[in-house]
């Protein structure tokens, strides 16, 4: 092909940030779960950028998608694998600035974090809620199953948020372990936050949002992972086979018993993702805040 062909062909290419996100479909549609359809994910990720603040004629978001396009699709690539929507509640997309530009900042949101504990199967319900100043509370651990919440629904002002608690009700019953976060403990984990002081950070734009995610991120060590489950009951299912195919003891034998140790629940990393189709400026990594 003539050198002068080859370079009509890259000028015409769209590489505007909602062109990327259409070329690069297919990578997505590989990693993400067999539940979520891709052509409704790749135009959910395209709306986004189409969302907030204007500079001129042209989105905050849409500047900093093309910024830095690397940084920007290794933030959606992160979404897709989890199966998260882009630009919402579950998975945010938010500028910041970098050497002075803007970037785009991939973090996962309160609800996304309790869509994946939903999606572990082993959740019925999760409660997250933010207590203001107004509201009356009381909760003590071993004397309460789960927290007494009160709040003046008339009242024009409910005052500063103070606490934050989340619980989850489990299928097999019970009450999973009661996470509750005071103004303290939130500022504590807001310094560790990367940007968490910019004028586009969530912790300013969303700040009860963001109380409820580090709840429910405290939370979700204390629920069942994906992996976690999914393991426990093919483990389940492969004893109940063993039991049943089993012959039987001879009378008067002693019955063996299967001994169950209780254990930590420990966050299972997800394994490394492909990354052979993407273009040295795309390489998806780095973590979340």
């Amino acid at each position: 092909m003539p050198a002068e062909t080859v370079s009509n062909a890259v000028a015409q290419r769209d590489n505007t940030p909602a062109g990327l996100i259409k070329q690069y479909s297919a990578s997505f549609a590989q990693v993400l779960p067999s539940h979520v359809k891709a052509e409704t994910w790749v135009r959910l990720a395209q709306g986004a950028l189409r969302r907030g603040k204007k500079q001129g004629d042209r989105f905050e978001l849409e500047i900093a998608a093309a910024n830095n396009p690397g940084v920007f699709l290794a933030a959606l690539l992160d979404a897709a694998r989890l199966g998260l929507e882009p630009g919402t509640e579950q998975y945010y997309l938010t500028p910041r600035k970098v050497t002075g530009r803007l970037e785009i900042l991939g973090i996962t949101g309160y609800q996304g974090h309790i869509e994946l504990m939903y999606r572990a199967g082993a959740v019925q319900s999760v409660i997250a809620e933010v207590v203001h100043r107004g509201d009356a509370f009381s909760y003590q651990p071993g004397r309460d199953e789960v927290p007494y919440h009160e709040i003046d629904w008339d009242a024009e002002d409910r005052g500063p948020l103070r606490l934050v608690y989340a619980y989850a009700r489990m299928k097999e019953g019970g009450t999973s372990k009661v996470v509750v976060l005071n103004a303290a403990d939130i500022e504590r984990i807001k310094k560790s936050s990367q940007g968490a002081k910019s004028e586009y950070s969530p912790w300013v734009n969303h700040e009860a949002a963001m109380w409820l995610k580090s709840a429910v991120r405290q939370l979700q060590k204390w629920v069942p992972t994906s992996a976690e489950f999914r393991r426990e009951q093919l483990r389940a299912a492969a004893e109940a086979q063993r039991v049943a195919s089993a012959p039987s003891a001879p009378a008067g034998a002693a019955t063996a018993q299967t001994d169950y140790v209780d254990g930590d629940v420990v966050d299972v990393e997800d394994p490394p993702v492909g990354e052979g189709d993407w273009p040295e400026t795309a390489q998806p990594g780095g973590g979340q805040p």
